[in-house]
């Protein structure tokens, strides 16, 4: 993805089995593709994803959709699957504290 890429979050529609969030993404200022990513709603209900994690993780995925495809996927829509969540969920945990022993002299 070149430097010259502005993605943009527009909003979010509540679907009977899923949200679809829409981003603008633009090349120039004149010209702007809309991508639509979806996440089923049972993710939410089972508390796999939260509310207000799903517009970045739209967007991470439509991040890498960008870079994977020089800024021009195939499609303009995309689900987000359960293992793309798991993967969000697990990057966000937060991380063991290491434990710090003192040296014995002796």
């Amino acid at each position: 993805m070149t430097d010259l890429i502005v993605v943009q979050y527009v909003g979010f529609k509540v679907k009977a089995l899923v949200r679809e969030y829409t981003f603008a993404v633009r090349e120039a200022p004149a010209d702007a593709l809309q991508y639509t990513l979806s996440i089923e709603n049972e993710a939410f209900v089972s508390h796999r994803v939260r509310y207000q994690d799903a517009p970045e993780i739209c967007s991470l995925k439509l991040h890498h959709e960008l870079d994977a495809h020089a800024n021009h996927p195939p499609t303009t829509t995309f689900s987000v699957s359960d293992v793309e969540l798991a993967t969000y969920q697990d990057s966000r945990k937060p991380k063991p504290k290491r434990s710090f022993q003192k040296p014995t002299y002796e």
